[in-house]
């Protein structure tokens, strides 16, 4: 069965993308820890990311270090946190959030966006690519 991110690869659930090539695709999460949090996916689905082949995982990584740098150019924030989790979907996936502080990282803080607060954000992220 297909995973939410592979239906969202297939366009068969929108999304709020900033960036995509061939083998990757990011967008920003709907329950985000704070605006301009991202979400950075291997079109392909893979279950965990160590379970990723060396080039597909170092791919996954190059590709989420450019939506990084644009993501800190567009959205105001100290730095730009990475996280690995992979409890909520199960195909590998790397978070990029903006920090303001530590608590930002905790995934118990969540901010509200409008639909178009979210389109401006991923608009503004994808400008700086």
């Amino acid at each position: 069965m297909s995973t939410i991110f592979t239906k969202i690869v297939n366009g068969e659930i929108p999304a709020y993308k900033v960036a995509e090539d061939e083998n990757y695709l990011a967008f920003l999460d709907v329950n985000p820890n704070a605006k301009g949090h991202t979400l950075c996916i291997p079109k392909k689905e893979v279950n965990k990311i160590f379970d990723m082949d060396e080039d597909w995982y170092t791919g996954l990584l190059q590709f989420a270090r450019r939506v990084a740098i644009a993501l800190e150019q567009a959205v105001p924030c100290k730095r730009v946190g990475m996280a690995v989790v992979g409890l909520e979907v199960p195909h590998a996936h790397v978070h990029l959030i903006p920090l303001q502080d530590m608590d930002d990282m905790r995934f118990e803080r969540k901010v509200k966006l409008t639909p178009e607060e979210f389109q401006a954000v991923a608009r503004s992220i994808a400008e700086k690519l």
